[in-house]
């Protein structure tokens, strides 16, 4: 089969960063499915994973981890899904990835694609949609229905993948939301995604909430630089409050006061963690790709997908990782067709 690999750690303007391979197409084990992949779409995960780096592989690596296909055959313990049906998951970061035309991926992490969304559609949500819908619903203590009512949310960096539906979900939660944005097309972006006010993080965010007549703030989503804005969120946060990060720290991060005399809830959101550890609840992952499929079919949620490249081949995708690495991406870009 046809796949987009790579064998050594190197910026992504050499030739060599990611390639493009044939290689065998992957056995299925019991609890598997065999997914034909239609579409991929790209995160910044891919991108760290190929950040330059000594180590050299010996084997080709692809990368990938949202995809959206068709299921070609069914491992023997499968039950939910048939050959022919049409799916898309975010995979496991401990398996060959998505940037193949065939991958195996663990029945428990896929869900039917939403039926108003074609293959280019459904690539641009899964991880983004798992990342966002866990870290407010399950790592935070709000629940996906009213959560929200009466409370003020902040989300730091609201133009991006997994911006692009949290500010959704948790508008649909019920909060008050305010993003984040610097440039006028991302900050158009957050307000067609549901941010009732959209505000620029290189400026302070406290003196702006003010001018927009909020004093302290419930809930703090930041997508960005956890470093950065750790000291002024902690006087902004509202005794109680919560904050949920998805970014590693630059540096160490004071957690006492004023976080410790506020009783400030403290939540880290990392989707990979249910497949990498098995966790007994790993099912939870399809199940919410199912509920938002759900929720974008009867229109309560749009999909975030804003550019496409096409076919699936390894000039795309280092282009793709290279607009990425640029930091001017808006919502998602896939690549589709091989």
């Amino acid at each position: 089969m046809k796949a987009v690999a790579l064998t050594r750690y190197l910026p992504i303007d050499d030739p060599q960063s990611l390639i493009d391979v044939d290689l065998p197409k992957p056995q299925i084990g019991p609890q598997d499915l065999l997914v034909r992949v239609e579409a991929i779409s790209v995160n910044p995960v891919d991108t760290k994973l190929r950040a330059p780096k000594p180590q050299v592989e010996t084997q080709p690596r692809v990368l990938g981890f949202d995809a959206a296909g068709v299921v070609e055959a069914v491992g023997a313990d499968v039950t939910d899904f048939k050959s022919g049906d049409e799916v898309y998951y975010a995979g496991d970061v401990m398996r060959p990835g998505s940037n193949a035309q065939y991958q195996a991926v663990d029945a428990r992490l896929v869900a039917l694609r939403p039926r108003r969304l074609d293959a280019v559609g459904a690539a641009a949500l899964p991880l983004t949609a798992i990342t966002a819908w866990e870290l407010l619903f399950e790592r935070m203590p709000y629940h996906p229905e009213q959560g929200g009512d009466g409370k003020s949310m902040l989300i730091i960096g609201g133009a991006g993948g997994v911006g692009s539906i949290a500010i959704q979900l948790a508008r649909r939660a019920g909060f008050t939301v305010i993003a984040t944005a610097s440039r006028p097309e991302t900050m158009a972006w957050c307000r067609a995604m549901g941010a009732q006010h959209v505000i620029d993080h290189h400026q302070s965010l406290t003196s702006q909430l003010q001018a927009l007549g909020f004093a302290q703030i419930d809930a703090v989503v930041n997508l960005a630089d956890t470093s950065r804005y750790w000291e002024e969120l902690g006087e902004l946060l509202a005794p109680q409050g919560h904050v949920g990060l998805i970014v590693e720290p630059s540096a160490p991060l004071n957690i006492g006061d004023p976080y410790k005399a506020k009783c400030i809830g403290i939540h880290w959101e990392m989707m990979f963690a249910r497949p990498r550890f098995k966790t007994a609840d790993m099912a939870e992952q399809g199940r919410i790709l199912a509920r938002v499929a759900a929720l974008i079919d009867e229109g309560e949620l749009r999909g975030i997908q804003r550019e496409a490249l096409s076919p699936i081949n390894a000039e795309n995708l280092r282009e793709a990782h290279r607009r990425l690495e640029s930091g001017k991406t808006i919502g998602k870009l896939v690549v589709s067709g091989w």
